[in-house]
């Protein structure tokens, strides 16, 4: 039997989340068409019966010079993810400046097998996939090459049979009943920060994070409570709307979401708090889970 860690980096922008989601067949993280969506390193489990285990890891995109301790924190993620990885997937799109990719993936010194992933190939016009598969494959680092389109469904099934080769023999490291190893309200509290992006405009997704304060289950019902934290009262402002219109419909959208993964009816209550500069205070990162 085949049993890994399989970790995903790119830039902000590579779609990451969306090629986790599509490889684990759930949606595990969220996906915004914003940068920097993910924050946390989340990990999903693949399995295959007698086969195979896979780890995968999405990691924060990759930041060359973090403005916020926020950034430093979502840095170290991805350095964790460089020390236990035993396959690396790199993931750029094949619409990108090559060379100011090649230049990051060149940073990373792996250490293991990589595969370059070059995605959106159904955006890709001429000979634009040949010329990415050639330039990527004399790089050092890239073990092997290949060109996939999630929207289209395109290789997914190729690449995990890729990935598979070059997994270690092991045993497997989680029961093969579990989905990933992050609690339930660590997924509540994305599910409320992932509206935040689609509702918001450029700037308040990013000076904001969600605190999940009460998880309660009871026989109809599970009882959630969440703060949406902000850094400033005009943001508070925004986010709650006139009439409290917005922050209703962030609740509404995001109770949908996390009802259908809970599979169970949810009443969620959200309250909207000021934590003036929380992305550069070490004790709020820790309080809200960013270690």
């Amino acid at each position: 039997m085949k049993a890994g860690f399989v970790n995903i980096f790119g830039k902000p922008n590579a779609g990451k989340s969306t090629l986790l989601n599509a490889l684990i067949g759930e949606k595990l993280a969220i996906v915004s068409p914003k940068v920097q969506t993910t924050r946390h390193r989340i990990k999903g489990f693949l399995n295959k019966e007698g086969e195979y285990q896979i780890i995968f890891s999405d990691t924060p995109g990759i930041i060359e010079q973090p403005k916020y301790k926020l950034h430093e924190k979502m840095m170290q993620a991805v350095k964790g993810s460089l020390e236990d990885a035993d396959v690396a997937l790199l993931l750029v799109d094949v619409n990108e400046d090559w060379n100011e990719v090649d230049n990051i993936f060149s940073t990373l010194r792996l250490k293991v097998p990589a595969i370059v992933v070059s995605t959106k190939i159904d955006t890709a016009k001429g000979s634009k996939l040949e010329e990415a598969k050639t330039f990527f494959s004399s790089k050092s680092y890239c073990k092997n090459w290949i060109g996939i389109s999630v929207t289209q469904g395109a290789n997914i099934g190729e690449l995990l049979d890729m990935i598979v080769e070059y997994l270690p023999e092991g045993s497997p490291f989680y029961n093969e009943d579990d989905l990933t190893d992050l609690p339930t309200k660590f997924f509540v509290g994305e599910m409320v920060r992932e509206k935040i992006f689609f509702l918001f405009g450029d700037e308040i997704p990013y000076h904001t994070t969600v605190l999940v304060n009460e998880f309660k289950e009871k026989e109809t019902l599970v009882k959630i409570q969440a703060d949406i934290v902000v850094q400033r009262e005009s943001q508070k402002a925004i986010i709650l709307g006139e009439g409290g219109k917005m922050i209703k419909k962030v609740g509404t959208m995001a109770r949908e979401d996390i009802e259908k993964f809970l599979d169970q009816k949810v009443f969620l209550q959200l309250f909207v708090k000021v934590k003036s500069k929380w992305r550069d205070d070490e004790l709020k990162l820790r309080e809200y889970g960013y270690k």
